[in-house]
């Protein structure tokens, strides 16, 4: 084969090293209807406070699984105007877990800042995550938002560093109500369901070389080693590849957990969960990052019969057999 001259990369080193952290975000939103109706808002609004709100040196790799032109054309253009440093498109939802192996096998950074579409950072996030990755001790994950329920969840190996001699730790009901009610509204429970979940469990907060962290993780967003994160993930996919869209990934926490990795929640509330809607209270919280969006139109509840007939628990399980039908439908 003809050969007309010499490759000019040949010989040139790199001027270029990628930051410590790769801050790291997976998308989806393959329509603008029904759950998705406001993803595109969540979604900007998740990138908008990644890159107001991010003090420390980052790269932003954002993999798209499977989304509508509309989203990627946005995606697009961040990355155009360079905003997104590494934008990965995927033709197809490749599920999750997949996804996830991707991104912590296409990762720069040796530190991993993960997180779903839908989460707000708030000012100077990232820093506090990293604190306890560099004081602590054999850290798997750190996570922004504190849930009680996870104490009791994959925390078993953080639970009995606790009751290490150079550890001080404090028990009781510690989280703030506020806290709880913020919960309750971003994942749609109800207190009743809420009470049910965390009954017995108490919170834990600990203290090490001087820096307080609550006993508690989750999956949704940390910020954790890329060695960990592919240690664990090449155990569950020894070939590679799974044909599940979503799930396994409290197995994912157990894991981390079983392995003896620490899993910790900054000790401040440094990222906020918004669900599928901008709430008022994220829209003001986002004014004050100098973000300018619009919440979410949900309207208030009618008091009608069709509304108290959608509270029965008989229908409410026929209407969302219903919905998800429709929705494998319009997916498949």
């Amino acid at each position: 084969m003809p050969r007309i001259g010499m490759n000019p990369s040949r010989g040139i080193s790199l001027d270029f090293e990628p930051a410590r952290t790769t801050v790291a975000v997976l998308v989806y939103a393959p329509h603008n209807a029904g759950y998705f109706e406001n993803r595109m808002d969540v979604t900007k609004m998740t990138l908008q406070s990644i890159l107001a709100n991010t003090e420390e040196p980052f790269d932003l790799l954002v993999f798209d699984n499977g989304s509508s032109p509309e989203m990627v054309k946005y995606l697009q253009a961040l990355y155009d105007n360079g905003s997104i440093d590494y934008l990965h498109l995927s033709k197809s939802n490749i599920g999750k877990l997949n996804a996830l192996n991707m991104i912590f096998n296409m990762a720069p950074g040796e530190i991993v800042a993960y997180c779903d579409d839908d989460v707000f950072h708030l000012p100077g996030w990232l820093g506090k995550h990293l604190e306890i990755i560099d004081t602590f001790p054999n850290v798997g994950a750190v996570t922004g938002f504190y849930i009680r329920e996870r104490v009791a969840l994959s925390s078993e190996s953080t639970l009995a560093f606790a009751n290490q001699p150079d550890v001080e730790a404090e028990r009781g009901l510690l989280m703030p109500r506020k806290w709880e009610e913020e919960y309750l509204i971003n994942t749609g429970r109800t207190w009743e369901r809420y009470e049910s979940e965390v009954a017995g469990i108490e919170d834990v907060i600990v203290k090490y070389r001087g820096l307080e962290a609550w006993v508690s993780a989750h999956h949704f967003q940390m910020v954790t080693s890329k060695k960990v994160m592919q240690k664990i993930l090449s155990e569950m996919l020894p070939g590679g590849w799974t044909d599940r869209v979503m799930g396994r990934m409290i197995e994912m926490d157990d894991l981390m957990d079983a392995k003896g990795y620490l899993r910790f929640c900054t000790r401040e509330q440094t990222i906020r969960l918004m669900g599928n809607a901008i709430s008022d209270e994220i829209a003001q919280i986002a004014q004050k990052s100098g973000l300018t969006v619009n919440p979410a139109n949900t309207g208030k509840k009618s008091r009608g019969l069709m509304n108290r007939l959608a509270q029965e628990k008989w229908i409410r399980y026929i209407l969302q057999g219903t919905v998800n039908r429709i929705y494998r439908w319009l997916n498949n």
